[in-house]
């Protein structure tokens, strides 16, 4: 059976965090303010992950409520998301994901973020998709305040 998920977030940038971005960190002025790092890549992957599944969000999995995710590595979300798949007997088919940014430009890391994704969804480099683009200076993100992830995953599972 062939499932699909789709997951969203954004995040306001503010000075004094690191950037973590697709599981990496990317030299800039400001971070993603969040309870956890706030990469907001891979937590529109992870609820992407969660809705192939029929699973709830990210904040069902991860309250931010809960102490222990402060500035917890986003990788931990997407690798339980995973297990939950694979524990139905699932596996990723591909995965596509765009980034909205006006600044830092995200294009240059995105070979990065794809050698670090491949190993926690199981897949190849080659069935992920990252994309970068602006919004045209329109908008918060076109004013530099935040960032944005957009995700969709395509999961194969078992008849059940």
């Amino acid at each position: 059976m062939i499932r699909v998920g789709s997951g969203h977030d954004t995040h306001r940038l503010v000075a004094g965090r690191p950037l973590v971005l697709g599981g990496i960190r990317i030299e800039h002025s400001r971070g993603l303010d969040g309870h956890s790092d706030a990469d907001v890549a891979l937590h529109a992957l992870t609820d992407a992950v969660l809705g192939a599944i029929g699973e709830g969000d990210i904040g069902t999995h991860f309250p931010p409520h809960e102490q222990h995710w402060r500035n917890a590595a986003s990788s931990i979300f997407l690798e339980k998301a995973m297990r939950l798949l694979r524990e139905r007997g699932g596996m990723i088919a591909n995965t596509d994901l765009t980034i909205l940014a006006e600044a830092p430009r995200i294009a240059p890391h995105c070979d990065a973020m794809k050698a670090v994704l491949a190993p926690i969804l199981g897949i190849a480099t080659s069935r992920i998709a990252i994309k970068a683009t602006t919004t045209e200076r329109l908008g918060a993100i076109g004013r530099g305040e935040g960032i944005a992830a957009f995700a969709t995953v395509t999961a194969r599972l078992p008849y059940v």
